[in-house]
Parts: structure tokens; sequence; C-alpha cells
């Protein structure tokens, strides 16, 4: 998989999630700028990961993958008080 369509694939993840990636277009190697992803949650537009760009395609995918878990663990939860 190419490093574009694994791009791709993690900011389509990242919107299942309700999340935002990107990245900035500024200069690479800075202080702040990793040439990764950060994740930004967009009705706050606060940082959720990668606060300096530091997030490689694979993290935010693996980040997607843990919140889903989570939430289907809260709907089972939810699901077994409802049933009690």
């Amino acid at each position: 998989m190419t490093e574009k369509s694994l791009e791709a694939r993690a900011r389509r993840a990242a919107r299942r999630a309700g999340l935002m990636a990107t990245k900035w277009p500024g200069l690479l190697g800075t202080i702040d700028n990793y040439g990764g992803l950060m994740l930004i949650e967009p009705v706050s537009n606060c940082v959720i990961e990668g606060e300096r760009f530091q997030l490689s395609p694979d993290d935010v995918i693996k980040i997607y993958r843990e919140r889903e878990a989570r939430a289907h663990l809260s709907e089972d939860a939810e699901f077994s008080r409802r049933e009690s």
C-alpha cells in the first residue's frame, strides 16, 4: 500500500470516529511538525492526539479501532443494564 493511500485510509478512519486527521503544510522537521498527522475534534477544534503532527497513518487507524472497541463495550454494558 502506498503512503498516499494509507494516509487516505487513516483520514477515512478518523472521519468514521467523528474526528479529523490533518497534516500541517508548513516546514517539515521544525520543532512542532514531525511530518505526520494530527487528530482534531471538529466541533470544538481541540487536538485529540498528535500535538506535534507525529502520528503515522497506522497510529490513526489504531486509535480509531480502540475508540470503536470502547464504544461497543459501552453499548454492551448499557444493553446488559437494561436486561437486568
